[in-house]
């Protein structure tokens, strides 16, 4: 289990279940600190959180409400947890989380500086192609995007949350992206057809 995640503004967070678990107190103890710390907790933002409901077929169960911290929100909350050893092993570990996710998003901004020319590229060379398909630079889009991850624009905002498909990506994969760009390109100049493009898009990913 991760102990960050990005929500779908890219910014880190993490939850009061995961402060709970990792730290070894009961989840309703962790809520009762944030409801009684609350005004201290919120001079480092908005103290969002999400609702869980039952999974469907499950038997009972209630809605749970599921608090989102940053890292500022975090590293107060921890604070107040005491100083047994789960608890210090996991500060460890959480800063370190904290620490490890704006490591990836400095890289993953790096990258987006650099797909931005090329996403330029790939526009301009659609407007001229001959052979392009109906809503063609959405289309190539999703077709990258499924090259990248397995997965369209709109699967990978339902599972990732975000707005644009690519802003949900990894560093990694944004760099896996801009290669299969970068092909796409060149076919798409060399005025080949979409189901050869689209066919060498999946083929370069079962190589790679």
């Amino acid at each position: 289990m991760n102990l960050v995640y990005l929500d779908g503004q890219k910014e880190p967070y993490t939850t009061h279940e995961i402060v709970a678990e990792h730290a070894e107190i009961d989840s309703i103890s962790v809520r009762k600190l944030i409801d009684k710390h609350r005004k201290r907790l919120e001079a480092f933002g908005v103290l969002s959180f999400e609702i869980h409901k039952p999974e469907k077929g499950s038997l009972g169960g209630r809605p749970r409400k599921i608090y989102h911290l940053n890292e500022q929100q975090a590293t107060l909350l921890v604070t107040y947890l005491g100083n047994s050893l789960p608890v210090v092993e996991f500060k460890t570990n959480l800063v370190r989380a904290f620490f490890e996710m704006r490591d990836e998003l400095a890289k993953f901004r790096l990258q987006r500086q650099l797909e931005a020319p090329k996403r330029k590229a790939l526009h301009s060379a659609i407007a001229k192609w001959e052979h392009a398909p109906k809503h063609a630079h959405s289309t190539m889009v999703n077709l990258l995007l499924k090259g990248t991850t397995g997965l369209n624009k709109k699967q990978l905002i339902e599972a990732r949350g975000g707005t644009t498909g690519i802003d949900t990506l990894t560093s990694e994969e944004l760099v896996r992206y801009q290669a299969l760009e970068d092909m796409a390109i060149a076919m798409i100049t060399l005025n080949m057809n979409y189901h050869d493009t689209k066919y060498m898009v999946f083929r370069t990913e079962e190589v790679a």
